[in-house]
């Protein structure tokens, strides 16, 4: 028996497997109207003949290319349609399809590498942005201890879209407050004043731009300012005391919004 003759009988899972879709794909291309059986068995089963595998062949084709079930209908049965003029402008779709493709690749790979250490800038450049002070192992020490967290997902994301000029102008508002707090120290700003709830709200949002930092995770930030060695000897050098100041500050503005400083936590 031929080729041909065995595929003129073939029933719909045959014909399935032939082509490489589904049973259910062939049903509902039935159902529409675009492809169906030629003939029926005895029984009422669908088989499809040559002809019927070739324009299923075709549909197949065309499926893989991008089109929709209605082009396809146009491009065979229509004898007006333009296949040529349809491949192109399909051609063009797919062009900017791996267009964006690719760039959505490229942003994957930025948000991997955000994701795995911070920053995307070389140690060279995270010095001269963030200060002498600034030890680029810092990140990868942070993603270690951090990487789970929330809050290293976001100041993740934040990073692969940064580059060094967003970095800078961050890098300054960071360097503009500090030495607005030691002034503030220095000229008696006394914890729960209008002055010192500014300083507050200003420390809030220069450092939500690493991450989103509620009133609560605030207050854990100052106190680590003043229990950690390496942040009290930061704000040491700008002003003696400035994080302990600092804490007292922040304890009191949290104690106006309704939030217990013994009892904040990381939320």
């Amino acid at each position: 028996m031929s080729d041909d003759a065995a595929e003129a009988q073939l029933t719909v899972g045959e014909a399935a497997a032939r082509l490489g879709v589904t049973v259910r794909t062939l049903h509902h291309w039935d159902e529409v109207g675009l492809a169906g059986p030629s003939s029926r068995s005895a029984t009422g089963y669908r088989l499809y003949t040559s002809a019927d595998l070739e324009r299923l062949r075709r549909i197949v084709v065309y499926r893989e290319l991008g089109l929709g079930l209605d082009a396809i209908r146009a491009l065979l049965d229509d004898p007006d349609s333009d296949v040529v003029a349809s491949l192109r402008a399909q051609r063009a779709d797919l062009r900017a399809r791996v267009e964006r493709l690719t760039a959505l690749d490229g942003d994957l790979a930025l948000m991997i590498d955000a994701h795995e250490r911070g920053p995307l800038l070389d140690p060279a450049q995270q010095t001269a942005l963030f200060g002498s002070e600034w030890d680029p192992r810092w990140p990868a020490q942070a993603r270690r201890r951090y990487g789970a967290t929330t809050q290293w997902q976001q100041f993740a994301e934040r990073s692969a879209r940064r580059d060094a000029a967003e970095w800078e102008v961050i890098a300054q508002s960071t360097r503009e407050l500090d030495h607005e707090l030691a002034a503030a120290m220095r000229s008696g700003v006394a914890p729960g004043s209008p002055e010192a709830q500014a300083l507050v709200e200003r420390h809030r949002e220069v450092f939500s731009a690493y991450f989103p930092i509620t009133r609560s995770m605030q207050v854990c930030l100052a106190r680590r300012y003043e229990a950690d060695p390496a942040f009290a000897a930061h704000y040491a050098r700008l002003e003696p005391g400035l994080a302990s100041w600092f804490r007292l500050l922040v304890d009191a503005s949290a104690r106006a919004h309704g939030i217990d400083p013994e009892t904040a936590t990381w939320e």
